[in-house]
Parts: structure tokens; sequence; C-alpha cells
């Protein structure tokens, strides 16, 4: 029977039907066959096989995916799915096939996903998300129509990250982020993420975070460089401020416009070559030299066993 098996009509009929369907369901040949392997018996022996691979013995994830696409393709008068985690074992490369594949072929029927992936969450559509707290459900669709493209557009984003975390601070980039974490296990003893803190690096894209913020009442920090100009970037987030959750933290000195100032002159000149392993005769050279390589004088820092003395603004924000 098992050599027979693939020469039979219908199993021909059947495995020539699948393989025009490569491409729809994974861009491998899906077939079906006998189960060769020793152990297997007679009653349990038609496996699909992917490429000729026994579909056990392919990857979870494309096991997985398989599965998802067969039953959307099978289930013709289904008008709802129930997806819990699709990204589980999944590479990126291969989530990002599925979550299109998703989009495309489930449309005019509703689907529920449980995730934990900012990827699928951002790019299934942030408006649709709903947040259980134990008491109600809560929704993003009444984010302003910018905020939801930028972030379907850029669905790199760890908008999950904010959304589950108990306090998120938000950074500029990862100097700013290394720092930060470095006066959080100064102040407490141990790393953010440790308690429940995120820091997230989200470039200069703080409203688009806060926007999320606002709406599901999220405890946030943001540490922003003045750029010389503190009351300027100070009125960017007037929209934003002043909420009893959102904490805005930006010196007011202009003449300290970012972060590697800030530190020379909270720690002054000696402190700064002693810790860095550097001999400047100027604040002048050290700042020249701390911004020309940002993150390898945040990683020198956060390694040195010295103590760092932590500007106003970013000590505000590790409370």
């Amino acid at each position: 029977m098992r050599d027979t098996f693939q020469g039979d009509a219908r199993i021909t009929e059947i495995n020539s039907e699948l393989a025009s369907k490569q491409g729809v369901v994974s861009s491998k040949v899906l077939s079906v066959a006998m189960d060769t392997t020793t152990r297997a018996s007679w009653e349990t022996g038609v496996l699909p096989h992917l490429n000729d691979i026994p579909l056990t013995l392919v990857g979870k994830g494309e096991q997985n995916a398989v599965k998802i696409k067969l039953a959307i393709e099978s289930a013709d008068k289904c008008d709802v799915f129930l997806l819990e985690e699709p990204e589980n074992h999944l590479s990126h490369g291969n989530l990002g096939r599925l979550v299109s594949h998703l989009a495309d072929r489930c449309q005019g029927r509703q689907l529920i996903v449980s995730t934990h992936s900012s990827f699928v969450l951002n790019k299934l559509g942030i408006d649709h998300v709903l947040m259980f707290n134990g008491q109600k459900a809560v929704t993003l669709d009444h984010l302003p129509p910018d905020t939801k493209s930028y972030f379907q557009r850029l669905p790199g984003h760890d908008t999950l990250r904010m959304i589950l975390a108990d306090r998120s601070i938000l950074v500029e980039g990862p100097s700013d982020e290394l720092i930060v974490q470095m006066a959080f296990k100064q102040k407490h003893g141990k790393l953010p993420l440790e308690a429940g803190v995120e820091v997230i690096s989200v470039g200069t894209s703080f409203k688009r975070f806060l926007d999320i913020a606002v709406l599901l009442n999220l405890d946030v920090d943001v540490v922003r460089d003045n750029d010389g100009k503190a009351a300027e970037k100070e009125a960017l987030f007037a929209d934003h401020a002043g909420g009893p959750r959102i904490h805005i933290n930006i010196d007011a000195d202009d003449a300290a416009p970012t972060l590697e100032p800030q530190l020379i002159k909270a720690n002054g000149l000696a402190k700064m070559n002693t810790m860095l392993g550097k001999a400047f005769a100027t604040s002048a050279d050290l700042l020249a030299y701390c911004t020309a390589n940002k993150t390898d004088c945040a990683l020198a820092l956060y390694d040195h066993p010295d103590a760092l003395v932590i500007p106003g603004y970013i000590r505000n924000a590790v409370r």
C-alpha cells in the first residue's frame, strides 16, 4: 500500500489540486503522502507533506501557518475566525507574510486575534485593538487618523510594550535609553524592566505614542533634548502635558541642548574623563568626542563601576 499509494489516480488528483494552491496556503508544494517513518502505523499513515517532508517534521511555525491558512481556505461558510497568537515560532519575515495573508484573505469576515506582537497589532490595524482591564473593553478607535496611519505604515514600533507596561519612559535614541536605564538602576537597585517599567526609544515620534497613552490613561514619562529651544520643545507637548499620568521632562538650559552637554554639566570634566578613560584638556574637546561617539560613550558610562551624576530632567523620569 505504501509503495502504490502515490501512484493511485485519486491521490494524484488530490495532489494536483493541492499543488495548484501553491502560494495560497504555503510557498512550498503541499501534498498528501504516506508517513514512511518506522514508528508510523497504517491507521495514521496519511499525512500532509510540504516539499515531500511530512508536515509533522517541518518547523512548528510553518505547521501553524499552514493550518491557519487551510482553515481559512476550507471554511467558506465561516464568518468569524478566532486566532490565538499567530506569531508563535515564526521568524519576523514569515510572520509578515502570514499577517499579510490574513489581512488579504479574511476581508469581509471577522477575525479576532490575541497577540503579544506589536507587529501583528500595528499591521492588522491599531484602531481595531480591544484592551480588557477586568472591568470593560477599551478601544483605540478614537486615535487621530494620522497616528493610525503612522503605526500601520511603520509596524516595527513597540506599541504593545508601552500598552502592557506598568509604566513607560519614552526617549529619543539608544544613548538616552542607556543613561535612563543606568539612572533607574542607581536609584532603585534594579533595571526598569525588572520593575515593570519599559524604556522605549521612539526617535522624535513622542506625540504618536502619547496619543495612545491619553486614550488608555497610561503612565508615561517623556525624556527629550531641548535642542537649544527649551520653551519651543515644551510647547510641542501642550496638548498632552498636565495630565495626571503623562510627564514631560525637558531641561530648561538652552546652553546644554542634548544629552552629552547635560552629562558634562552634571559631572564635570575630570569625572567624565575618568569614566570614559580619556584625558581631554577642555570641556569643548570632551563634548566634541562625546557628540561624535554617542552610543560608545553611553556604553562606557553604563559599564563603569562609579556612580554617574544624573541630569535633573532624567532623574525626574526615574521616579
